[in-house]
């Protein structure tokens, strides 16, 4: 079959056309319109090929949802924070019959107590997640490290409120230390990384620090509450 030369020489004119060997004959010349017709009906791999990277390319590496997220959730995860995630969400419902459990037990460094760490809290709870902190769950006279005991077992899940005043504290070890120790204990706790990052989490603690958890650099700290309140939802 006679191939049509337009992708080479171009029919930029009535006699290249009908020089044409499958165009010859087909009536008036009408501009670019064969070549158009070769590329549609010859090269359709070309065109979905390059429609599927740009499809795979808007998905920031791969994202999706995980069964406990509702449909109506504006927040998607990527592949790393569904693994970390759903061992946690698996040990949840395991716990959900238990009474008066608080959803989330709250781990920061004492000097983000009215900065992040107040953010974060008042954002869970805005959300209806109900929170284990310091600031509020802590009377005055009472031991701190028996109240962090008794919040530790009646919490679902720990997060950790990773800052650069955290590292610190956990360096000193002092009472974010051993927070963060009980909390490694029970293996389940949620790292969320914010203003540093997992390398300098890793030089501190390479335990917590191999879990992927949420980070603020990837997301605003409101996606990672709406993430933290789906996960602790039963």
């Amino acid at each position: 079959m006679a191939r049509c030369t337009a992708p080479v020489r171009g029919h930029n004119s009535a006699a290249a056309a009908a020089a044409c060997p499958a165009c010859r004959g087909r009536g008036r010349y009408s501009g670019y319109g064969s070549y158009s017709s070769y590329v549609s009906h010859s090269t359709p791999h070309s065109r979905s090929a390059s429609t599927g990277s740009r499809r795979g390319s808007g998905t920031g590496g791969g994202t999706s949802k995980p069964r406990w997220s509702p449909a109506s959730s504006s927040v998607s995860y990527t592949p790393a924070q569904l693994r970390t995630l759903t061992p946690v969400r698996e040990s949840i419902e395991k716990r959900s019959a238990v009474p008066d459990l608080r959803d989330v037990f709250l781990c920061h460094a004492w000097d983000d107590r009215k900065g992040t760490a107040k953010e974060l809290h008042d954002l869970l709870e805005s959300l209806g997640v109900s929170v284990w902190f310091s600031e509020k769950d802590v009377l005055l006279g009472a031991s701190l490290l028996r109240e962090i005991d008794k919040g530790l077992a009646k919490s679902r899940v720990g997060i950790v409120l990773v800052t650069p005043a955290f590292l610190s504290r956990v360096r000193g070890e002092g009472i974010a230390d051993k927070e963060l120790s009980a909390l490694l204990a029970r293996d389940l706790l949620v790292p969320i990384v914010h203003d540093t990052n997992y390398e300098a989490l890793r030089e501190v603690s390479p335990l917590l620090g191999s879990r992927s958890g949420l980070s603020t650099e990837e997301e605003a700290m409101a996606d990672v509450a709406t993430k933290l309140a789906e996960l602790v939802a039963v």
